[in-house]
């Protein structure tokens, strides 16, 4: 249950995120070394999880520096 409640925090699901990112990292280059194939897709991968990293951790400071917290239930929805 503490776990479901991590993830109300906009930090703690980012930080879920990076860990599936990584852990499916791991697989992929597992799965492409035994099988013998080119690492390529690996760099691009790599590319991709770099940039959704530097994304995530924009809109946390935009969303610190807006609202003061990055915790979900201060943000109300219903507004835009």
């Amino acid at each position: 249950i503490l776990y479901f409640s991590f993830l109300f925090v906009f930090w703690g699901s980012y930080l879920s995120l990076e860990f599936i990112f990584l852990s499916l990292f791991f697989f992929m280059f597992v799965v492409l070394v035994f099988c013998l194939f080119d690492l390529y897709f690996l760099m691009y991968f790599l590319g991709f999880s770099v940039c959704e990293g530097a994304l995530g951790l924009s809109v946390l400071v935009s969303m610190i520096r807006s609202h003061g917290s990055d915790f979900f239930g201060v943000f109300n929805m219903v507004q835009c």
